[in-house]
């Protein structure tokens, strides 16, 4: 079995212990110079369906410290989406549970056997794979993928301040892009240049429409939510 790192942000795990994320993102190579191409998983999640099983959560790929189940994974234009559960109770998923709470859980990898590869470049592309499991880990190789909120606090607290004309100060704006995943001095242009320019106009009378548009560009930045 071989493993394949991703990068997470953890911005929240629910009471439960249930997330969801990506476990895997489409067409990037990672610092291996691996990439995940579309269509993959396909038939290993199709047998899993068809036997009625899932791949396993382990912690840090320990065969002997099962953590959790994975209660759906499908492909989407993305990557290999995922919605998971802390076992909470057991003592390594109570452990892993509140280290991704408090953001300490950096990573999840998958394992996995090579079906069908083929070269592409100094890169390889990763065209079949088994999916056998898919682990919380502490250090990621592949900075894309990621755990995203089951709640999205940030964001809606952001649409209600708009709404209510009390735009959120730039460094904040700038704090939910970064927590987004976007690059910090992408993040930083993007706050101080355009959300800056947008909040001034708001306070001269900026149409409503003009903040819908606001919300939905900045949506764009952030996690998908459930």
């Amino acid at each position: 079995m071989k493993t394949k790192d991703f990068a997470l942000h953890v911005k929240d795990v629910s009471e439960d212990g249930t997330f969801e994320g990506y476990g895997s993102i489409f067409g990037n190579a990672d610092s291996y110079g691996e990439i995940v191409m579309p269509g993959a998983f396909a038939k290993s999640l199709a047998r899993h369906e068809k036997e009625k099983s899932s791949p396993l959560m382990l912690w840090q790929h320990n065969w002997e410290h099962p953590i959790g189940v994975w209660d759906a994974l499908e492909e989407d234009a993305k990557g290999l989406k995922g919605k998971g559960r802390f076992i909470l109770g057991v003592q390594k998923a109570d452990e892993a549970y509140l280290l991704a709470k408090n953001g300490a859980v950096r990573g999840l990898s998958i394992g996995y056997r090579e079906v069908r590869t083929e070269p592409e470049g100094n890169n390889r592309k990763l065209l079949e794979l088994d999916l056998m499991e898919i682990s919380p880990v502490s250090f990621p190789a592949n900075r894309r993928a990621g755990i995203t909120a089951v709640k999205s606090e940030r964001m809606d607290e952001f649409a209600r301040r708009l709404r209510d004309g009390e735009p959120m100060p730039v460094k904040e704006f700038e704090d939910i892009l970064r927590e987004a995943g976007v690059p910090k001095a992408m993040a930083v242009r993007i706050a101080s240049v355009g959300y800056a320019k947008a909040i001034r106009s708001e306070s001269e009378g900026v149409k409503a429409n003009d903040l819908a548009s606001l919300q939905k560009a900045v949506a764009a930045f952030l996690p998908p939510r459930t």
